[in-house]
């Protein structure tokens, strides 16, 4: 299993050809009538004849739930009946009226709506095929990555195209309160879970009992978004895994043979919510989800977001992937209906799986050459981007030049950048008519909202490099060309970064291994046993690949710096948020500081989390503002061995190395 992940996602996409533009036959055909047309999918063959009442009917008979039940009423002295009632209206506001009528209704609204929105969505028909085939012989479990409202139906829209069947899909509570929408939705394969479910009982038996009854049942192929929630920085997320147990609990259990997971890649040139996110990050809160901002956000339409790639990784088999991870007969022991609290064996092997389908996801994504730009372009003082402008032909020079790092990184790519005079600007958005000026303050947070969604872009092709990065990172701090030294603050590197990169867990070695071949392939060191030795010729590469990783160094030192330098030991992350972004625009003024990272939630609270991890900001018990201790030392300790003060040597010998 020490390659899954590069071999599991390359479901042929290597040749352009084999992928085909979804779009192009509907420019020339009539909208009605695909949508009207025979849909003949060929479900899963073990799969009973079931509607959806039966399907409801099964989760409230069901012996799980029935023992739950009882519990719940012994533990809260109610009557059976009353949480039984409960339990009934848990599930009639969550379950999906899949209804063929309304899948029709989708799609010929969405033809309508990607056609005006993008030039191409490009499927690759060697994953659809491999997916028809699948979804006959399993339970199906689409995993598509999540970074824009569209991807939401679009899969369905291309299954119901192809004559497949379409998913049932969980969707967060917020939409099924949209009038309309949110029951068009429902009959469209919808499944609603609300976003704080906390230690409700009920709620977390009646979901995973709907949930595992679709998978047991075959009743349809379960898409959810194993990030749990839509990236803002088109970055990959630390998986959530509620909703990986429970689809899997089925065959851990035995109550199916295999299961079949497909990681689902989908990019874009460009987001439609690229602004919104931009703005989000800056602590905008995010509006509410409703019919109204629907209809107000149709001036979208009238842009142009160029194309949409949405690549189907090899289907992958469950039964394959746990062989030698885990022992099924603990689940002989205690009989299948009652609850069971999963073992740490099994936490660890869906862990796994989880980390793995995002690695196959990143893997499987399309790079646009937009992409690649924006990883140069922010690599140019901010400056320069906003004021002098970067002449076009030395941006596409560098661009080709980077394009050939990437190949031989293993990156698939599938080129928008605004001219004026020769020159690439970054554009930022037109000033609101005001009476007093902008203060030096608002003037960085404008600035941010464009650096930030350009670093978005950058974000889709960052997993190309970041090992790399990682290892010329280690080279240029460690000043150390032993192996060994070098290994281990490139793992120090994953340890801090885990919240903010994937990582597929206990593949450190293989990691270094990795990022140590892809430099030896371009040139940029030569690698002896004991030894790895930047090359003349890997001078430009290495610095290109530090640069990509610095803003998050500088960013995550930033806050280091406040952790450490603040009075106040106990803290809010509300509190924690609004201090380190006013650090980090006091620097950034001051010339200090150049990466806007530092201004992001995501970042913030990526760091919170790793600290977290490591053991160095502990959450208080007793606290209900979600209060924090910081332990400074141990902070300080933390960005000392990040800036190269502390040599790999001690981190070697020190008793907590883990650090």
């Amino acid at each position: 299993m020490t390659n899954t992940y590069r071999d599991s996602g390359r479901a042929g996409v290597e040749d352009e050809e084999e992928f085909v533009d979804v779009l192009e036959e509907r420019r020339h055909s009539s909208d009605l009538g695909h949508a009207f047309r025979t849909f003949n999918p060929q479900p899963y063959k073990g799969a009973p004849s079931c509607s959806t009442a039966d399907l409801n009917k099964a989760v409230l008979e069901s012996q799980y739930l029935c023992y739950v039940t009882k519990e719940i009423a012994m533990e809260t002295k109610s009557s059976v009946e009353e949480v039984r009632e409960e339990a009934c209206g848990i599930l009639e506001e969550m379950s999906q009226n899949l209804q063929l009528g309304f899948i029709r209704l989708m799609a010929y609204t969405l033809t309508k709506v990607l056609k005006r929105l993008f030039t191409s969505i490009n499927v690759n028909m060697e994953g659809l095929n491999a997916l028809q085939q699948a979804i006959q012989e399993t339970p199906v479990i689409l995993m598509p990555n999540h970074r824009s409202y569209v991807d939401f139906l679009v899969i369905s829209y291309i299954l119901f195209t192809y004559d497949i069947p379409v998913p049932v899909i969980a969707a967060g509570i917020p939409l099924a309160g949209m009038k309309m929408v949110g029951e068009i939705l429902r009959r469209s394969g919808a499944f609603y879970i609300r976003r704080a479910i906390g230690s409700d009982k009920l709620y977390w038996a009646v979901l995973s009992e709907y949930v595992k009854t679709i998978v047991k049942k075959g009743f349809a192929p379960v898409e959810f978004y194993v990030e749990g929630l839509r990236s803002r920085t088109l970055k990959s997320l630390t998986p959530k895994l509620g909703m990986m147990h429970m689809v899997l609990e089925p065959y851990f259990k035995g109550e199916v043979y295999d299961i079949t997971l497909v990681p689902i890649s989908i990019s874009y040139d460009r987001v439609l919510e690229e602004s919104l996110l931009a703005h989000e990050l800056l602590g905008v809160p995010k509006p509410k989800e409703s019919t109204t901002g629907l209809l107000k956000a149709s001036k979208v339409l009238q842009e142009d977001y160029g194309s949409m790639n949405v690549n189907f990784g090899r289907p992958l088999s469950v039964r394959r992937l746990c062989q030698g991870k885990i022992n099924r007969c603990q689940y002989n022991l205690i009989p299948r209906d009652l609850p069971q609290k999963p073992s740490a064996e099994t936490q660890a092997c869906v862990n796994w799986l989880a980390n793995l389908m995002v690695r196959i996801q990143e893997e499987g994504s399309l790079i646009s050459p937009w992409s690649l730009m924006a990883c140069l372009l922010l690599q140019a003082p901010t400056a320069v981007l906003t004021e002098e402008g970067l002449l076009w032909h030395q941006l596409t020079e560098k661009t080709l030049w980077l394009r050939k790092l990437a190949l031989d990184f293993g990156a698939r790519l599938n080129w928008p950048v605004r001219r004026k005079a020769g020159r690439v600007y970054l554009l930022q958005e037109e000033k609101p008519a005001r009476e007093r000026p902008v203060s030096q303050e608002e003037g960085v947070i404008r600035t941010a909202a464009a650096v930030l969604m350009l670093a978005s872009y950058r974000n889709q092709s960052l997993h190309v490099f970041l090992r790399p990065a990682m290892l010329a990172t280690a080279i240029h701090v460690t000043k150390t060309t032993r192996r060994d030294e070098l290994f281990t603050f490139f793992s120090f590197l994953q340890d801090v970064f885990s919240n903010e990169f994937i990582f597929i867990p206990e593949k450190s070695s293989q990691d270094f291994e990795e990022a140590c071949s892809l430099l030896k392939k371009c040139g940029a060191v030569h690698i002896s046993h004991q030894e790895v030795t930047v090359s003349d010729a890997g001078l430009e590469v290495l610095s290109f690949l530090r640069a990509l990783l610095q803003p998050f160094i500088d960013s995550y030192q930033v806050m280091f710096k406040h952790l450490c330098e603040e009075r106040v030991h106990v803290f809010s992350e509300k509190q924690f948020q609004t201090a380190v972004r006013n650090l980090a625009t006091k620097l950034i003024l001051s010339g200090e500081l150049r990466s806007y990272e530092a201004l992001s939630s995501d970042t913030q609270k990526n760091l919170l989390s790793a600290l977290r991890r490591l053991e160095t900001v502990t959450k208080l018990q007793a606290s209900e503002q979600n209060e924090y201790r910081v332990n400074k030392d141990a902070v300080r300790r933390i960005g000392d061995i990040l800036c190269g003060t502390i040599p790999p040597q001690m981190l070697q010998t020190a008793p907590d190395a883990r650090l």
